[in-house]
């Protein structure tokens, strides 16, 4: 199956969260939060959302962060994802 976002909509997965010690041990799954750092999986086609225009600024393979409480936790074939609107995404990571 394939996740197809609608309007401004984004589905992103989370980058697992790894964290070095000082030394340069890697603790993987440390963190008690999740990270709010993902890569764009599918972009919506954007177009007139809400009565306005919104064209989309993020593509497909973009690395992206996102508000904390934003978007709708998904899971398809064993793969999780989040849904969110473009205007959730704060920035891009280059």
């Amino acid at each position: 199956m394939k996740l197809v976002p609608l309007g401004d909509r984004v589905v992103l997965k989370q980058l697992v969260a790894e964290e070095t010690t000082k030394s340069g041990i890697v603790l993987p799954g440390q963190n008690k939060e999740k990270p709010q750092q993902a890569e764009v999986i599918a972009v919506g086609p954007g177009g007139v959302v809400d009565g306005k225009e919104v064209t989309m600024e993020v593509k497909v393979g973009d690395q992206v962060i996102y508000s904390k409480y934003a978007g709708t936790d998904v899971k398809l074939d064993n793969e999780e994802y989040i849904v969110v609107r473009q205007s959730d995404i704060l920035a891009i990571i280059q």
